[in-house]
């Protein structure tokens, strides 16, 4: 059994994608075995049977990274994209009584 609080953060990023990689390819097993089945059930009978896969759900998403909006006016290394739950850095400022739009880029 593998003790998974011994591992490091990219040991452990890489069983998860190792894990994923895996899931995928049973996934698709299996949906290729359900179909084999339908067709073979479906010739039993003398029926035909159409199946149309719609393999975009089994696909990983891949889309364009989302540009910064915000910036840190200290440190340029701190952004946020706008997207998800405001960063603690421009919390903290908009707390102080600064303006979001103040950081927009």
């Amino acid at each position: 059994m593998t003790n998974y609080e011994k591992m490091n953060v990219t040991e452990l990023q890489s069983l998860i994608g190792n894990a994923e990689k895996a899931l995928r390819h049973l996934q698709i097993n299996q949906r290729k075995e359900v179909i084999a089945q339908i067709k073979e059930l479906a010739a039993s009978i003398n029926v035909t049977a159409e199946i149309i896969e719609n393999d975009k759900k089994l696909s990983v998403r891949k889309g364009m990274p989302v540009p910064v909006k915000y910036r840190h006016p200290d440190n340029s290394e701190k952004t946020w994209t706008g997207r998800g739950v405001m960063p603690t850095w421009l919390k903290t400022l908009v707390d102080a009584g600064h303006d979001r739009s103040e950081f927009k880029i």
